[in-house]
């Protein structure tokens, strides 16, 4: 959050009208106890992603990093991404269960056409009756939402942004110009579901002229901020990113 700019996204120049910088501050502080929990190998997947979404329900900045946490939990749980990968390989129906009782309480898009609505009880008889596990749940919705697509593709985009991290040298700078080097070469699913594909497009494009030195960060924030362009799913990757590459060495207060 406190790397700027970076456009689309809440940060320390600019909000959005119903989620604030603090929001999403205060709620990096009550999941606190979930992490914890997940640090310490305590819990499962799904009931740990429940938690941490209850525990920041209690302010009205609506969902500020459901995403991550489907991310960071599982790292945390495995220590690292292979660890998480065989987390996830181990989850369960009642994993899947508790991740859309989380899913309920948060305001996040779903796509238009998904049969598995966290807001239809029917869906969660669908998935007891399929016996649908979490990953399972996961390569359901990997299609049409790039946070599931790391589940089920090993966790490739979060590896790349850590590996362009280190790259990038260290601090908020690194952190600008990883977001942006993955918002040039992946559509935002985010985007897509409120925008639709065209809009991921021509942001893709808009961050590569940025990187280009053609167009100008300022400018091209500013665009995202004014048509409500936010590239959230990729900012939930960039979390994740930050947390492997820590892991590994790098630097953040440089």
């Amino acid at each position: 959050m406190c790397a700027y700019p970076k456009p689309g996204n809440v940060d320390r120049c600019h909000d959005y009208a119903d989620t604030r910088l603090e929001h999403f501050l205060a709620s990096t502080i009550l999941v606190r106890p979930a992490f914890e929990r997940a640090g310490r190998g305590e819990g499962s997947i799904g009931e740990l992603i429940r938690e941490a979404v209850s525990l920041t329900n209690s302010h009205s900045g609506g969902n500020t990093h459901f995403g991550a946490y489907m991310l960071l939990i599982p790292l945390l749980l495995g220590n690292d991404i292979d660890g998480a990968l065989r987390a996830i390989a181990e989850t369960t129906v009642e994993d899947a269960l508790d991740f859309y009782a989380g899913f309920s309480l948060t305001r996040v898009r779903m796509h238009g056409e998904d049969e598995l609505d966290a807001n239809d009880p029917a869906s969660l008889e669908a998935i007891r009756a399929r016996r649908m596990s979490l990953l399972d749940i996961m390569h359901h919705s990997a299609p049409n939402d790039m946070v599931a697509r790391e589940w089920t593709e090993g966790y490739r985009l979060t590896r790349r942004g850590a590996d362009l991290l280190k790259a990038n040298g260290c601090g908020r700078d690194s952190i600008v110009a990883s977001f942006l080097q993955l918002l040039a070469s992946e559509p935002d699913t985010f985007i897509i579901k409120k925008h639709g594909a065209g809009v991921a497009a021509q942001t893709m494009q808009h961050a590569g002229e940025v990187l280009s030195g053609k167009r100008r960060l300022d400018e091209f924030d500013a665009e995202c901020i004014a048509a409500g362009i936010n590239p959230g799913s990729i900012a939930d990757i960039i979390i994740a990113s930050i947390y492997v590459a820590l892991g590994e060495g790098w630097q953040w207060d440089c």
